[in-house]
């Protein structure tokens, strides 16, 4: 089993940015994705970016040139540069990993885009 716990949400003005950061614990060795998801009011929770093991990477179509997940995260952490944001990124977003036997959630972290 491995645990989740992400940080670094906030309100952030329109064309601002947000560092969220996501921290692993437990059984980490059998990683192979890491990756962020969010969801908005009343919509169905999407995927925004992932990083494989061996650092592969991809990103929703909505938030590619704007959003990174950085290739140096390392195997117990994964991070999203959330840049030019726009007031659509608003939800809460969730860090998930996947194992062998299962995939792990986070709580979550409200991201909040708005002037």
């Amino acid at each position: 089993q491995v645990q989740l716990v992400e940080s670094g949400g906030g309100l952030v003005q329109p064309g601002g940015s947000l560092r969220l950061s996501c921290a692993a614990s437990g059984s980490i060795f059998s990683i192979y994705f890491m990756g962020w998801y969010r969801q908005a009011p009343g919509k169905q929770r999407e995927l925004v970016a992932g990083i494989t093991s061996g650092a592969k990477t991809n990103y929703a179509d909505s938030v590619k040139d704007r959003f990174t997940i950085p290739r140096a995260s390392a195997k117990n952490a994964v991070y999203l540069q959330m840049n030019s944001l726009k007031p659509e990124d608003t939800a809460v977003y969730y860090c998930n990993c996947r194992t062998s036997a299962d995939s792990s959630w986070g709580q979550g972290t409200q991201v909040t885009v708005s002037s």
